[in-house]
């Protein structure tokens, strides 16, 4: 009787423990949107950005709330004659920006085989190559900063939830992955910024390229 008695407790008390961890994640996930104002975003606030010779149904889909963005190693860049990489991205020309913190979130689906891509930018910075804050890119199946830390692993043939804080002023960047905090590093300067997403070709790129992207927000830390 005491041995089963102690059983149930045992029982009991990983099953309050297993609720406890469930709602601290759930917790987590919905406090990224503490203290900030989600603003609007439609077609309106933004841009497809792909090569410069094709029509866009041809490197981008937006069906049943899915945006879908693919691209090819041989593919034209954004514009002629421009020395950049082949891109299928949304830029979100509707909110650049100079002060202030701002956060984007989505959900995103890899598949398997896209590589060597960035998936997702927060434009402007210096000194770099690449005048950005953050690249958040994909390099066999690992979720990357540029391609000197890993932020995330395993992200193939998934919906994931990604969230990355821009804080202007306090120099810093942070990337969160299904609501836990992956990644936290310090700002590039820049006078003015913007988010893209979608797939930019980088070093070690696969010939194919494609990434998902569905429930897009933007928020501003309100005041």
């Amino acid at each position: 009787m005491y041995l089963l008695k102690r059983n149930i407790s045992s029982t009991l008390g990983l099953i309050i423990l297993y609720i406890h961890i469930t709602d601290t994640r759930s917790s987590v996930i919905n406090d990224l949107a503490l203290g900030f104002t989600r603003l609007p975003f439609n077609k309106s606030y933004y841009i497809n950005h792909k090569p410069y010779n094709l029509p866009l149904e041809e490197r981008y889909s937006f069906i049943n709330g899915v945006h879908k963005l693919w691209v090819f190693s041989t593919d034209e860049p954004l514009s002629r004659g421009s020395p950049t990489l082949p891109r299928s991205e949304l830029f979100i020309n509707g909110y650049i920006y100079s002060t202030g913190v701002w956060q984007f979130e989505a959900h995103v689906f890899v598949p398997n085989g896209t590589t060597g891509v960035s998936l997702m930018q927060v434009f402007g910075g210096y000194p770099h190559v690449t005048n950005t804050t953050l690249m958040v890119r994909v390099y066999d199946g690992n979720l990357y900063y540029y391609k000197y830390e890993v932020i995330s692993s395993d992200i193939y043939d998934k919906w994931f939830r990604l969230n990355v804080i821009h804080d202007v002023e306090g120099d810093k960047v942070t990337v969160y992955i299904n609501g836990v905090l992956m990644f936290e590093g310090h700002g590039r300067g820049g006078a003015m910024h913007y988010f893209k997403c979608g797939v930019y070709a980088q070093d070690q790129d696969s010939y194919y390229m494609e990434s998902r992207w569905k429930h897009i927000k933007i928020y501003k830390k309100s005041k």
